[in-house]
């Protein structure tokens, strides 16, 4: 694993002089705008999303759904009902779906929400979709999608590989029925055949056959989802068989739906109010969500904050001293770089422990964080599922980010309390969180 060492891309990560207050405007979740844009593609009528986040990830996935010949329209209003920020004003997108086809060469950067959701999606299309992406997309595992479509009827070519690049042949349809995967690398396995489900002849009944299912939080997610737009879905918690899920073939509806905040990507802003003491007000954090990010609340209080969750959002406050933790972050992995930089400036050893998936994610995290915390002077050692983390007085140099957006946040955190810490290619960062430099130093009233 070579990290990139461009040394024009180096960004100063800003140290703190004092305890943050700022209120933080988090850009939408790319989780949700990501389903949302399939479920509105897949739909029988027109439907509209409310401050999407505009990002790489969620650009590509709109561009994919372009060249199958979705119409995505882009709109910026100032009414209400589509406020997007303090301004008033808000992106919107009109879904427009006028049906799939192909030929189309279909670009997923290394976006998992794109490479995984969507060859279920060209399996509809009348036509071949190919797919391609950046050099580490060829590396993430995508058997279990590829697998599970060749089981429902679907024909696929990758050489054999179980991963990208490779071509869907859509004929128009797709039989569906019954499949057995192995989702144990990624719950976006199940997430991706669950999406396209409803637009199935037959729907789809998928049964995971692995080990511990990771990111349980995203397969509810997209459930709820998937019924807010009129499928009928039956889970495990809903009475049905352990890991299987069920979803019957029919309409979806077009819908209008107001994207929530990322509440993942509000992760290094809250761990800024925990790391200096200080306070950071989060807008419309909501009262009830599927969102991960939600754990933030819990596993930050018991590293030393507190918060209050009010009908303006969420206030996240400091106590001036952080604490270790041990903690299974198996349905949660993502939080895990931002925990760790947090872990690192604690007061006493952490252990995050179910995270073995991280090594197959934008870059193996695991590995990474290990080895830029401990060039800082830090003391992390991996375990089988893990990071065990044992604070150290850390100093200042190149905080490598192996184009993980994830990567660059945890870097900047650890800067607000070690002077001297360098972000090489923090601009990966617009990956989910558009303009994170900015928005750091203006939460630092830079």
């Amino acid at each position: 694993m070579a990290p990139n060492t461009a040394e024009a891309a180096l960004w100063p990560a800003p140290h703190a002089s004092g305890a943050v207050d700022a209120t933080v405007h988090v850009p939408g979740s790319k989780s949700v705008t990501n389903r949302a844009l399939v479920l509105a593609s897949l739909a029988s009528e027109p439907g509209w999303l409310r401050r999407p986040l505009r990002s790489r990830d969620t650009l590509l996935m709109a561009g994919a759904l372009r060249a199958m010949g979705v119409e995505i329209e882009e709109t910026v209003s100032s009414s209400s009902s589509v406020a997007g920020g303090p301004d008033g004003t808000g992106e919107a997108w009109r879904v427009l779906p006028t049906g799939l086809r192909g030929p189309a060469t279909v670009d997923v950067g290394n976006a998992g929400t794109v490479m995984r959701f969507l060859p279920p999606v060209a399996t509809l299309a009348d036509g071949p979709v190919r797919f391609d992406g950046d050099p580490r997309s060829y590396e993430r595992p995508l058997n279990g999608v590829i697998d599970a479509l060749r089981q429902l009827g679907a024909r696929i070519d990758d050489d054999g590989r179980g991963a990208l690049p490779m071509t869907v042949h859509g004929s128009g349809a797709l039989e569906g029925g019954q499949v057995a995967i192995d989702a144990s690398s990624s719950s976006q396995f199940v997430s991706a055949l669950l999406l396209s489900g409803p637009r199935f002849n037959q729907g789809v009944e998928v049964r995971h056959t692995g080990s511990s299912l990771p990111s349980m939080p995203h397969i509810r997610m997209t459930v709820d989802m998937l019924r807010t737009v009129g499928a009928q879905v039956d889970t495990p918690e809903s009475g049905g068989e352990p890991n299987v899920w069920r979803v019957t073939p029919g309409a979806l509806l077009g819908r209008d739906l107001v994207i929530e905040p990322d509440l993942s990507n509000a992760q290094p802003f809250l761990a800024a109010a925990l790391v200096t003491g200080g306070k950071v007000v989060v807008p419309a954090w909501p009262a009830r969500t599927t969102q991960p990010g939600d754990r933030l609340r819990e596993i930050f209080t018991e590293m030393g904050g507190s918060c209050e969750l009010t009908e303006y959002g969420l206030a996240f406050t400091g106590s001036g001293s952080v604490h270790g933790i041990d903690v299974d972050l198996s349905e949660v992995g993502e939080l895990t770089p931002g925990i760790a930089a947090v872990a690192a400036l604690a007061d006493s050893p952490s252990t995050l422990r179910g995270v073995a998936h991280l090594r197959l994610h934008e870059t193996d995290r695991l590995a990474a964080l290990t080895k830029e915390i401990n060039e800082l002077g830090g003391d992390v050692t991996e375990t089988a599922d893990g990071l065990h983390i044992r604070p150290r007085r850390l100093h200042g140099g190149i905080f490598h980010t192996y184009d993980d957006h994830r990567m660059a946040t945890a870097g900047a955190i650890i800067g607000l309390a070690v002077e001297g810490v360098q972000i090489e290619n923090v601009a990966t960062t617009a990956k989910t969180l558009p303009d994170f430099p900015d928005l750091w130093t203006g939460m630092l009233g830079a």
